[in-house]
C-alpha cells in the first residue's frame, strides 16, 4: 500500500486528490495538510467527505511527513514546495508537485513570469515534467515530478503530433483556451464571485499568462527548435473544464486523412487521450470528472491551416488525476489504477 500525504488538501486540486486517492486500491492517505485549517476536521472543510474522512487537517511540515509517506503531493501556491524541499526529504520519499515550481528548466524564466525568487533551483534539472503520455519512461524513474499545468496539458497534447512531426510552422501557433472557474483556485477573489462570472465571458492574462512559457518549452522539445506562440485564456461560467482551440499554418500541403492517420498513430495506444471520430468536436461535458483528454483535428484547405481541438477536466487530467497517473508510474502500477471513472454526464 502506497502511503500518500497531501500538502494543500483543502484547495480544489487537493480536494480532488483526496477524492481520487480514496478510491485507489493501492493507496492510503496518511496526511491531510492545510495551513488554513490546522486542527479542524477535514470533513468540516469539505462536507461531502462527512463520514468518509475522519482525519483532522495537519500543517505543512514536509520533513515530518517525509517520515510517514511514500509519496508527497504538494497542491500549493507557487513557491511553497520549492521553499520546503530539501535533499533529506527526497532521500526518504517521492514528491509530486502540482505547482509550477519545477516545470520550467530555466530559473530566470520562472522568476520573470512568476515574479518570485526560486528557493531551490538545484532541483530544476532533476525534476521530470510529468506529462505521462510524452515522458512516461522518465516519470517511472523520477523522485521529483513536476505535475503540468491545466492549460499546458490540454494545449500540448492537442498540438504535440503536429510539432513532433514538423508539419506546422512553429511561429504561427495560436492557442485560444477557455476554463471553468475552479481553475482559479478556491481562494476568495472578486473576479470569481458569482455575479462577476455568471452570464459572462472574458479573456485574461492576455499576452502575459504564466502558462505560456511552459507550453512553449514543451512544444520546443517536440519541434526540436524554439517555439514562440500566442496563448490567450478565457474564463467561462462553469465549474470545471478546459477547451482548447489551436491554429497553425502547415509547412506543406497535407491531406486531412494524413493528419488523422498521424494523430491515430500517436494516440490510439494512449488510454487517456481519446482521438475522436472525424467531424466530432470535443466538448467539456464529455470529459467532466474523468482523466480523459478528447482531441480532434480539422484541416482548413482554404487557408492551409490546421485547427486542433482539445477538451479535458482541469481538476482531474489538469491536476489531481494527472498527479495520480504520475504516482502510478513512479511506483510501477498500471497508470490507469484509481482513474477509471467514466465522465459525468449531464
Amino acid at each position: 500500500m502506497i502511503r500518500a500525504g497531501i500538502i494543500g488538501a483543502t484547495g480544489y486540486a487537493g480536494g480532488e486528490l483526496v477524492r481520487l486517492l480514496l478510491g485507489h486500491r493501492e493507496a492510503e492517505i496518511v496526511w491531510y495538510g492545510s495551513r488554513s485549517y490546522v486542527g479542524e476536521p477535514y470533513a468540516s472543510v469539505y462536507q461531502n467527505m462527512f463520514q468518509i474522512v475522519e482525519a483532522e487537517c495537519l500543517d505543512d511540515n514536509m520533513e515530518e511527513l517525509a517520515d510517514q509517506a511514500d509519496v508527497i503531493f504538494t497542491a500549493t501556491p507557487q513557491g511553497l514546495c520549492a521553499s520546503l524541499l530539501q535533499e533529506d526529504i527526497l532521500k526518504k520519499t517521492k514528491v509530486i508537485d502540482l505547482s509550477a515550481d519545477f516545470r520550467l528548466k530555466d530559473v530566470k524564466i520562472y522568476e520573470d513570469w512568476y515574479k518570485i525568487k526560486h528557493a531551490s533551483p538545484q532541483y530544476l534539472s532533476e525534476a521530470v515534467y510529468g506529462l505521462c503520455e510524452i515522458n512516461r519512461d522518465q516519470v517511472k524513474k523520477a523522485r521529483l515530478t513536476a505535475n503540468p499545468g491545466c492549460y499546458p496539458t490540454c494545449s500540448i497534447l492537442s498540438l504535440y503530433p503536429l510539432l513532433k512531426e514538423g508539419l506546422v510552422d512553429p511561429a504561427t501557433v495560436i492557442i485560444d483556451a477557455k476554463s471553468g472557474t475552479s481553475g482559479a483556485g478556491r481562494g476568495a477573489k472578486t473576479d470569481n464571485l458569482f455575479c462577476e462570472v455568471n452570464e459572462n465571458m472574458k479573456a485574461y492574462g492576455v499576452a502575459a499568462h504564466r502558462h505560456t512559457p511552459e507550453i512553449e518549452e514543451q512544444l520546443s522539445y517536440a519541434a526540436g527548435q524554439p517555439v514562440t506562440l500566442t496563448f490567450t485564456p478565457h474564463l467561462v461560467p462553469m465549474n470545471r473544464g478546459i477547451l482548447v482551440t489551436a491554429y497553425a499554418s502547415l509547412k506543406e500541403k497535407v491531406s486531412e486523412e494524413t493528419l488523422r492517420k498521424i494523430y491515430r498513430e500517436y494516440y490510439d495506444p494512449e488510454f487517456f487521450v481519446r482521438f475522436l471520430p472525424e467531424g466530432v468536436c470535443p466538448q467539456t461535458k464529455w470529459v467532466e470528472g474523468s482523466n480523459f483528454v478528447d482531441v480532434n483535428v480539422k484541416l482548413d484547405p482554404r487557408t492551409n491551416r490546421v485547427i486542433v481541438m482539445g477538451a479535458m477536466d482541469n481538476l482531474v487530467k489538469g491536476a489531481a488525476g494527472q498527479a495520480v497517473q504520475n504516482m502510478n508510474l513512479m511506483f510501477g502500477l498500471d497508470e490507469r489504477t484509481g482513474l477509471m471513472q467514466a465522465p459525468m454526464f449531464p
